[in-house]
């Protein structure tokens, strides 16, 4: 049944979220945004200040990094949850209107945070995109409409609803929002087949800095292309993604095979992986499987769009090595293969896909591209430094195949042709850890040892993992000189093609962040 509120209760509504905000005095005018959304008929439980009771489980219900949470981090002054693309509209109009500082958030995995924390800015709002994840999936022209608080197992799991021929070359983890996640590339176990998830989208809705809904052919092609790949928060809020759905075979064969590190066998994986068949997609997890005796493991994970058969004929071509046999295979779906890449058994109930977990740990993470094999001298190096540290995880991701074939400038992500495999290296510790310090120590210090053996000039980083030790933006100065010491890395020569189109969208550069892409001239 649905509940009608008379005018005398609305107001009073409105007097007791106001009342609350007073109790937190701040310049961002928490009673004049409230004011101005309620103007356009944003309903009032779609709005959270600090003193409400939900606003900390709302804060924290897609915070994928518990270190953000904490009580030394900066906390928005407000949270806004939309239902309706109309209601972002009025979000932006209002808070451009008013001057209010605004961080957008569709899953919460930002390895750094910014879609709401601002280290820079005070006080912010956060527009919670989470009750935006319509998916409306049309299998006769091989396409879906997704709303970016749809995570990527959502998706997965729509798609399989309407076929097991169909799937979308994006990423590993189920809870991955796929708006951030198109905006900064977006890749899977499907890439060497069909490239990125930015390389397979046809259309998108975004509401622009006037608040503005505009379309592909509204918004213009450098705008289109801006936001399939230059990072997220800079040319305006993403409201949908019309995606291309990617032709998989009904059987997809999987396997995954764990060894003490061989530094001969990984060598030789870095030599052959980014030639493989393209229907095989390889990677390699190193870690620390037995903590006492600090044992560092490889382990060689394979998924290929065909029958074991042929599979056993292209390893048996391509890596013979590895000494797999038809019994380390097995067979299953396109939507299986989607569990096994996040390490869940086959066996596991669909539904997996669509829960909304948030992890009980945190994480410091950076990203390389590699372009010539790492020696085995080093791989040595990298097992003594891995044993050191509590809960290392490096992921190898080979490259080749399609990424070989698209141009480096088709969109913003540039690391394509040349490039072998990414090299992800974090480590993980617990809430309440109280060696924090070490760890991130830790991973700087891998990070300036691995120098020599990666991308150089430049050396090239992913901005879905975004890396605040590359650089920031400073409020109120937003530089391109100082801004391109950390675009470079993330988008090579794309980066001054993205200022352009930034400059031309949002001159007065309303949408913002540590790191967004600034204007050439900033016009207030």
């Amino acid at each position: 049944m649905n509940s009608i509120i008379s005018p005398s209760m609305y107001i009073l509504s409105i007097g007791f979220l106001l009342s609350a905000s007073l109790t937190t005095s701040s310049p961002i005018q928490q009673t004049s945004l409230i004011q101005c959304l309620s103007q356009h008929s944003i309903p009032l439980s779609t709005i959270y200040t600090p003193n409400n009771s939900s606003f900390t489980s709302v804060l924290e219900s897609r915070a994928q990094l518990p270190r953000f949470t904490e009580p030394s981090v900066p906390k928005p002054e407000l949270i806004f949850t939309p239902l309706s693309e109309s209601h972002v509209q009025s979000a932006v109009i209002c808070s451009k209107e008013l001057g209010i500082h605004m961080r957008v958030r569709s899953g919460g995995h930002d390895l750094e945070g910014v879609s709401y924390v601002s280290r820079i800015e005070s006080p912010f709002i956060v527009l919670d995109l989470t009750y935006l994840r319509s998916i409306s999936v049309n299998i006769n022209d091989n396409s879906a409409w997704v709303q970016v608080g749809a995570t990527l197992g959502e998706l997965y799991y729509r798609i399989a609803e309407k076929s097991n021929v169909h799937g979308f070359p994006a990423g590993i983890c189920p809870t991955v929002g796929i708006g951030g996640h198109i905006t900064g590339g977006g890749y899977g176990i499907l890439l060497r087949k069909y490239g990125l998830a930015a390389d397979n989208v046809i259309d998108a809705h975004i509401v622009d800095v006037s608040g503005r809904v505009l379309d592909r052919a509204a918004m213009g092609e450098d705008m289109f292309w801006a936001i399939r790949g230059g990072g997220g928060g800079s040319f305006g809020v993403i409201l949908s993604w019309k995606i291309k759905l990617v032709a998989v075979p009904e059987t997809v064969t999987v396997f995954s095979v764990t060894k003490p590190l061989d530094t001969k066998l990984l060598y030789r994986w870095q030599q052959v992986a980014h030639k493989f068949d393209e229907n095989l997609h390889t990677r390699v997890l190193m870690r620390v499987t037995n903590t006492s005796e600090r044992i560092v493991t490889t382990t060689y994970d394979g998924y290929f769009l065909g029958g074991a058969d042929r599979l056993v004929q292209v390893m048996q071509e391509s890596f013979p090595e590895l000494g797999l046999t038809r019994k380390d295979y097995s067979e299953t779906s396109w939507i299986h293969s989607t569990l096994f890449a996040y390490t869940i058994p086959l066996n596991t109930s669909l539904e997996f896909l669509l829960l909304r977990n948030t992890s009980s740990t945190s994480s410091e993470g950076k990203a390389d591209f590699v372009r010539e094999p790492i020696p085995e001298s080093a791989l040595e190096e990298l097992r003594k430094r891995i044993s050191k540290e509590d809960d290392p995880f490096i992921v190898w991701t080979a490259y080749g195949g399609m990424m070989n074939r698209i141009p480096e400038y088709e969109t913003p992500f540039p690391h394509r042709k040349g490039t072998m495999y990414k090299f992800h290296y974090f480590t993980s510790w617990p809430k309440g850890d109280k060696n924090v310090a070490k760890h991130t120590s830790w991973i700087r210090s891998l990070y300036n040892y691995m120098t020599p053996y990666v991308s150089k000039f430049p050396r090239g980083a992913y901005v879905n993992y975004r890396d605040f030790d590359l650089g920031i933006n400073k409020k109120g100065n937003t530089s391109v000189i100082q801004a391109s010491v950390w675009g470079v890395k993330y988008f090579k020569g794309n980066f001054q093609r993205l200022v352009k189109v930034k400059t031309e969208v949002d001159p007065g550069n309303f949408f913002r962040h540590e790191q967004s892409i600034p204007p050439l001239v900033l016009k207030r």
